[in-house]
């Protein structure tokens, strides 16, 4: 596997680059203080398994990056490093497509499991704010009380919905979905519209939030 740290701390990247041994003992580890260094690493490595992105960058705002990361490399899974982790932050990263958000203050063992469940497909939100009351009943205040739990199925969704839901869990776009899953876009708009009535919210970051909050397991894509 092959990892982008980009993080203006040196410290943060000592101890990231640790766990990320940790995770593939022969793991190539690329660093970047900077995004202008991030720039130059993102066009030498065009076969990245994930980039890990601290969003308080110095010479350039980290949520544009994500922007321009979706924009230009989304195949690459991103997961935010923030030493905040207000609700806002949270749900304009996962707006714009990441697979992760992991505050600073995360020990060690939330930070590897964070990072498996992304390298396995998942998408990692910060528990304390999946188990806030307002968010779930902003979200999707009977999922828990009349809707199954046991996985997307059980929730009354097709096979190939839960392919569109994996891959909405990925940040990928419509477009995105009609080419990695060969559906017209009508089609993947008819799924994603069932999904969201399903789920009982109203757009994607929402639906991740809810389906990370479930924990359901979804397929896996090489994309």
């Amino acid at each position: 596997m092959k990892f982008l740290v980009v993080d203006g701390h040196v410290l943060i990247r000592d101890g990231l680059r640790g766990v990320l041994k940790e995770l593939d003992s022969v793991a190539i580890i690329l660093e970047a203080s900077r995004w202008s260094e991030a720039i130059r690493l993102l066009t030498e490595h065009g076969d990245l398994s994930l980039i890990l992105l601290d969003l308080g960058l110095s010479d350039y705002d980290g949520f544009t990056a994500l922007k321009d990361l979706q924009a230009q490399h989304s195949g690459i899974p991103v997961v935010v490093l923030s030493a905040t982790s207000d609700r806002g932050s949270i749900v304009k990263a996962l707006e714009l497509g990441v697979a992760g958000f992991i505050p600073k203050s995360a020990g060690l063992e939330v930070l590897l499991a964070a990072l498996r469940l992304v390298i396995s497909g998942g998408v990692y939100i910060p528990p304390e704010f999946l188990s806030r009351s307002e968010t779930a009943a902003m979200l999707a205040p009977s999922i828990a009380s009349d809707r199954p739990t046991a996985g997307p199925a059980s929730l009354g969704l097709t096979p190939r919905q839960i392919d569109v839901l994996a891959l909405m869990m990925r940040g990928k776009s419509n477009k995105a979905i009609c080419e990695i899953l060969a559906l017209a876009e009508p089609t993947v708009k008819g799924h994603v519209t069932a999904i969201l009535r399903d789920l009982k919210v109203s757009n994607r970051t929402e639906a991740v939030i809810v389906v990370g909050a479930l924990g359901w397991k979804l397929p896996k894509f090489d994309v």
